[in-house]
């Protein structure tokens, strides 16, 4: 082997040598990293905006992978813990699901009835209504004959609401002319003469109205033992 042999041999060993170092040197990169880093775990993306109180599925949310580290305690991973789910405030698109984020749908207690009407949205608090309300339920309703004053009656006092459904148009008739109006099924959960009571104003009443109760007075009406009825005459 002449000295140009020697001196490439050398400079192949040089070369090789440079390499697995900078080799070594990407692996202990590495390895630095994934110790600061840690192991990765699931979390789940808002894919879009959610309204507030709207029943949560998975289609709403994207699967990522990040440090688990880096998640916080609240975070959910794992989305059968969306099940019977609402979105307890607009959730917006991009942000990482939390537990606190959501919130059981309401459910019937023991002795209660589920019952949906159509309630107008412009007599039902439109907008401010929310599964977990308590609302009073009015029905106005004509004089029973000729003379006899119409009537305003409080059908139930805090009723619990369990559902808002989309608003749809409809056309409503009455003896006062047809107009086209926005309604909404709104499901409530009642004891069963409530419901009764909530069923015969649907079907009777020319208007059923919906006053949304603030938390404090439980849904009580100003005079839970007074008259419940009220005619225009009573304020002369």
């Amino acid at each position: 082997m002449n000295s140009r042999q020697r001196r490439g041999v050398i400079l192949l060993l040089l070369s090789v040598l440079c390499a697995l170092g900078a080799f070594a040197g990407v692996l202990a990169v590495i390895s630095d990293v994934n110790s600061k880093v840690g192991p990765e775990t699931t979390a789940y993306r808002v894919k879009a905006d959610v309204a507030p109180y709207k029943a949560l599925k998975a289609d709403d949310f994207e699967k990522i992978s990040m440090p688990k580290r880096w998640l916080s305690s609240t975070a959910v991973t794992d989305l059968r813990q969306i099940e019977g789910k609402i979105a307890v405030a607009g959730l917006r698109e991009g942000s990482l699901l939390q537990t606190d984020m959501i919130v059981q749908r309401p459910e019937l207690q023991p002795g209660q009835q589920e019952i949906a009407i159509m309630i107008d949205a412009a007599t039902g608090v439109a907008g401010k209504i929310n599964p977990g309300s308590t609302v009073n339920i009015y029905a106005t309703f004509a004089g029973e004959k000729k003379g006899d004053p119409d009537q305003s009656r409080l059908i139930v006092a805090g009723a619990r609401v369990l559902d808002v459904g989309k608003l749809t148009r409809a056309s409503d008739s009455s003896d006062r002319g047809d107009r086209a109006t926005s309604t909404v099924p709104i499901t409530f959960a009642l004891s069963a003469l409530d419901t009764q009571r909530v069923a015969y104003a649907d079907s009777f009443a020319e208007r059923v109205r919906l006053a949304l109760v603030a938390p404090s007075t439980a849904g009580s009406p100003a005079d839970p033992g007074g008259d419940r009825t009220y005619t225009l005459d009573k304020d002369k």
